[in-house]
């Protein structure tokens, strides 16, 4: 479904210098296949989800979903950021819709769709609100929505529970789990949580630090459907322990940054 193939990426900072954020990335995830990426802070994650998306172009290598070439944003995939970034002026129903708007589809019919959506995700009743009147979980779901709105084949999401409280994460990760159990999409997910990756994927892809390169692709084969009491599993505590061990063996250490 996706591919990459030998992708660099390098940027220049303010000051001209050239910084190497991903290098010589290879990397398959299989149609409907739930893929998380983990790896210290600043490796390329959040990067190499933005070279799928078709946000920027990669310096090196090439990309393709479904055997076509990414070149610029797909209509068939969505983003979900780590921030809701829904427009404080718009109800939690037009914010839902405004993809299908950007997109030029009328919107109209649509309307059952995005209520089945927040209904799904316990936002029914708010549609008319606006973010400001909702709480940081709330208007997460809400983005949620919005990425699910045009149906895509493809999520990406970028630590979407990183600035929500511990209680509220592990509910929007059961909740993710359930969305993608019941349309089963391809999804690529960074997270920081190791326990997070384990939980929701089929694949673990471990990352170095900057340059940001591939170290192992871990398989998951902890039984689903999936919940937090499965940690104390040893398959489950194998893994994450096996994951715990690459990132800090491939982590800069600060005197080396």
């Amino acid at each position: 479904m996706i591919e990459l193939r030998g992708v660099s990426q390098v940027f220049r900072s303010r000051d001209r210098e050239k910084v190497v954020a991903l290098h010589d990335i290879a990397l398959d995830v299989a149609e409907n296949e739930f893929v998380c990426i983990v790896g210290p802070s600043g490796c390329g994650k959040s990067t190499l989800l933005r070279l799928v998306a078709g946000l920027i172009e990669p310096t090196r290598g090439g990309i393709s979903v479904g055997g076509v070439p990414v070149t610029r944003p797909r209509e068939d995939v969505g983003i979900v950021f780590q921030k809701p970034t829904l427009l404080p002026w718009a109800s939690v129903l037009d914010n839902v819709l405004m993809p299908l708007k950007l997109m030029g589809r009328p919107t109209a019919q649509a309307r059952p769709r995005a209520q089945e959506l927040l209904r799904m995700v316990g936002l029914e009743g708010f549609e008319s609100r606006l973010p400001g009147e909702l709480s940081g979980g709330m208007q997460q779901r809400a983005a949620i929505c919005r990425a699910l709105i045009h149906d895509p084949p493809i999520l990406l999401m970028d630590e979407p529970f990183g600035a929500l409280d511990a209680l509220t994460r592990e509910e929007m990760t059961l909740e993710l789990l359930e969305i993608w159990q019941r349309r089963r999409k391809t999804i690529v997910f960074v997270t920081h949580s190791i326990t997070e990756a384990v939980l929701l994927a089929d694949k673990v892809v471990v990352m170095s630090a900057r340059p940001g390169r591939i170290v192992q692709v871990l398989d998951v084969d902890v039984p689903r459907p999936r919940a937090f009491e499965q940690e104390a599993l040893p398959a489950f505590q194998r893994i994450a322990g096996t994951v715990r061990a690459l990132i800090f063996s491939n982590r800069r250490l600060p005197r080396d940054a």
